[in-house]
């Protein structure tokens, strides 16, 4: 047989192969740009609608436990569909669009105008893929502050140069402790001006002064707070919520996605120091206790007990005591509140030891939702949300002092935060230029000297050795974390609480890798 000869071998065409290949990784990557802008851009919307300027520790935190029943419902599908799914389909759409149009014939020379090109196509939508990636990012960026967070990697300050580590000089006036956090309790709801009725009058009317009830004028929300995680660990443990680069590194973050390991554990917060006084602690909540890792949170500081949605639904509670974004009604929640703190007031007295009783609400929580015991009598639905809620805990402050439990067990009643006033939420209109907003607080000591007045202005961390005090246990010089005691009218000099307001906020926000590489540390303490 007679062999080919080389004009019979077809041309290896290496330059065509190599631009076709070069044409399809360019479509793919203009493709995966407008499918990374889209998300962000989607993204830093929905972050705009529900939950306004979060930070980047917010955002971390938060993701580690999304849940769609009992820890936000439908808001989570939303935001699934939204940013993973949506951005998905419209690039798919575009892609495919332009596919057929590029199997279209092309006209010939002379047919159509010179903007059809292939060239001038593929720069054109180069451009709107760039564009769309440098929107989406620009606006996802502003959306989580990752330029203060950057800021705060170069600030001069630092948390370990003011953090003091809680230290009890004395337990001899230690006494049971009720601390209620109000879901979105902020006090200018009290203003008739404002809103159509006073939403805390119900729970005014329980604590008034004139029965020995104390307050703290103008309590503030610590600058770079503003969800529930970031006001029970700021009211419990002194320090923002914050660190979660440090937690990534030391594996932390990891052990929360899966469910398991600690939180803040190398640091010492209220559960601790109670627990090693002979406190039992227990937590109750009408939403899932794994949301935003309350139950890792509490269980790594002291508390016995964390009670949460599963438990009410154990419990054998109807379908109609629970709203399905987030859990069980508050009039439902402070029934159980009542049975809890009865028993464990009973044992306190049989054993001679005290207890810690913490209760978070959850009816204020937006979007707002009617339970049927709440009769709406407001244009505004959460006015009279508020005022509903607030008639609950009312109720359970009156068991407290029917049942002589006053006597001897103090009660903190404050909010968690403040009100939300982000595009997605009620009142905005009414809070969101409002100048004097603040925390409603009310805080019962047995026997306290009434002339006392508590120290104006003080912030969420100093409410830890607030707290402290206020179950009858002494904090070395009145400081804890980074708070002084509002029983406290002087604040030392070298104390956080002593710097200037703009230096102030600036260390709240300071990046201090190592102390917070410490304070989520499970195998040190900060000190």
């Amino acid at each position: 047989m007679a062999s080919a000869s080389h004009a019979d071998v077809p041309p290896v065409r290496t330059p065509h192969l190599a631009h076709r290949a070069g044409a399809v990784i360019g479509r793919i990557l203009v493709f995966l740009l407008v499918w990374v802008g889209l998300a962000l851009l989607i993204a830093a919307g929905l972050i705009r609608f529900f939950w306004g300027e979060i930070t980047v520790g917010q955002m971390l935190l938060n993701l580690v436990s999304v849940e769609t029943d009992g820890g936000g419902g439908a808001l989570v599908w939303v935001c699934i569909l939204g940013i993973g799914v949506l951005p998905l389909l419209i690039t798919t759409g575009l892609a495919l669009a332009l596919r057929r149009r590029a199997r279209r014939p092309r006209p010939r020379q002379g047919d159509g105008p010179g903007w059809r090109s292939p060239w001038l196509m593929r720069a054109i939508s180069s451009t709107l893929a760039a564009s769309i990636v440098v929107l989406g990012t620009a606006s996802f960026a502003a959306a989580v502050g990752l330029a203060d967070y950057v800021d705060a990697g170069n600030s001069e300050y630092d948390l370990a140069d003011h953090y003091v580590s809680p230290r009890i000089v004395g337990d001899d006036e230690k006494r049971n402790l009720v601390l209620i956090y109000l879901e979105s309790g902020e006090a200018a709801l009290e203003d008739e001006e404002l809103f159509e009725k006073d939403a805390f009058a119900p729970l005014k009317e329980v604590t008034q002064a004139a029965q020995g009830w104390q307050s703290v004028e103008n309590l503030q929300q610590y600058a770079g707070g503003g969800w529930t995680m970031s006001g029970l660990t700021a009211t419990q443990c002194g320090i923002p919520l914050a660190g979660v680069t440090a937690a990534a590194s030391s594996g932390t973050l990891g052990q929360l996605r899966e469910g398991e390991g600690t939180y803040l554990d190398g640091t010492t917060c209220l559960g601790d120091l109670l627990e090693d006084h002979g406190y039992t602690n227990v937590f109750l909540g009408g939403a899932s206790s794994s949301f935003a890792e309350k139950n890792t949170f509490l269980g790594s500081h002291g508390y016995s007990r964390v009670l949460g949605l599963d438990d009410w639904r154990a419990a054998g509670e109807p379908e109609g005591s629970f709203r399905s974004d987030w859990g069980l009604s508050d009039e439902r929640l402070m029934k159980h509140a009542r049975d809890e703190v009865d028993a464990l007031h009973a044992e306190s007295l049989r054993t001679g030891e005290p207890f810690n009783l913490s209760v978070l609400t959850l009816d204020t929580h937006e979007p707002v939702h009617v339970f049927d015991y709440c009769e709406v009598d407001t244009e505004e639905e959460a006015t009279s949300v508020f005022a509903c809620s607030m008639a609950q805990v009312a109720g359970f402050v009156e068991h407290l002092e029917q049942q002589g439990y006053l006597e001897d067990t103090a009660v903190v009643v404050m909010g968690d935060h403040l009100k939300p006033v982000n595009a997605g939420d009620s009142l905005q209109r009414q809070l969101e230029d409002h100048r004097d907003r603040a925390i409603f607080n009310r805080i019962w000591i047995p026997g306290a000297d009434q002339d006392t007045t508590l120290r104006a202005g003080v912030d969420q961390l100093s409410m830890y050795p607030t707290l402290l005090e206020a179950a009858g246990l002494t904090p070395a010089d009145r400081e804890a974390g980074l708070g002084v005691s509002a029983f406290s009218t002087e604040v030392p000099e070298d104390s956080a609480q002593s710097l200037p307001p703009e230096s102030y906020s600036e260390l709240l926000r300071s990046r201090s890798p190592e102390f917070y590489s410490e304070a989520w540390s499970s195998r040190s303490s900060v000190d």
